[in-house]
């Protein structure tokens, strides 16, 4: 940590004492948690105040943290007897945040971070706070503070479900006016809920049941390994490829030497 990070930091313990945690990166740039009570009276000191001065936001975005912690293989390393069998079968999207196994200290699920950029000390933090209510996650809104915050909580709203109260007018901005659900929330379906396709015979759009089955996706591991090139057709290919790689350093050799 850096002199100007050092001081920002004990400027922050200074002004906010035990309303804020903050724990800093690796990259320098200090993470403020902030309860969600106290969110706008943090972020509005955030802006004014000249020790401070974050005149912008530049980024704000929802997490949802079901499934944080939580892995679907029981090993990181290929095994003889396939990826397919070490699956769990426990990712997010099979399970709820109530019924989530035991993972990594994270006391609520939704949670609104806001990357903030003061021009006048060339500083950068990082504020986060959680949504008390699973079911209906609501975060007071950033606009009246930062007025780039509008298109930024839409998205959230959008893609997460967070509501934003307060905000002048909350709707959705990715995706269609018909869509249903939260797409970048963990639970939702890889597949979707409905499959959309432009019929021509009714010269419109039209939504029908989704067709594709859900399946565990696995990785596909590529070994560039001499042990596993059991197939004569493979140990052919090789040995070709290497005989043109061969001609290959030949010939540019014989050109340098004629030039």
């Amino acid at each position: 940590m850096n002199e100007s990070t050092r001081t920002l930091l004990e400027s922050l313990n200074h002004r906010f004492g035990d309303r804020v945690t903050i724990t800093p990166s690796p990259q320098g740039i200090l993470t403020l948690e902030v309860a969600v009570s106290a969110w706008l009276e943090v972020c509005r000191a955030l802006r004014d105040e000249e020790d401070f001065a974050f005149d912008q936001l530049t980024d704000l975005c929802g997490v949802d943290y079901l499934g944080y912690g939580q892995s679907e293989w029981e090993t990181t390393d290929a095994t003889d007897t396939g990826f397919g069998r070490g699956v769990e079968g426990l990712g997010p999207g099979r399970f709820d945040w109530a019924s989530r196994p035991e993972a990594a200290d994270v006391r609520q699920r939704f949670g609104i971070v806001a990357h903030l950029l003061s021009f006048r000390h060339n500083h950068r933090v990082r504020v986060r706070c959680f949504a008390p209510d699973e079911g209906m996650p609501i975060v007071p809104s950033l606009v009246e503070i930062w007025s780039s915050a509008n298109w930024y909580e839409r998205e959230a709203f959008d893609l997460f479900g967070v509501v934003f109260e307060g905000h002048p007018d909350l709707r959705r901005i990715m995706t269609d006016y018909g869509f249903t659900g939260h797409p970048f929330r963990k639970d939702f379906p890889l597949i979707g809920n409905v499959a959309v396709r432009y019929d021509s015979e009714k010269q419109r759009v039209v939504y029908e049941p989704v067709e594709i089955e859900p399946r565990v996706g696995v990785p596909r591991v590529i070994r560039d390994d001499s042990r596993y090139k059991t197939d004569d057709l493979d140990r052919a290919a090789d040995s070709r490829a290497e005989q043109l790689a061969a001609g290959g350093a030949a010939a540019a050799a014989q050109e340098d030497n004629d030039g």
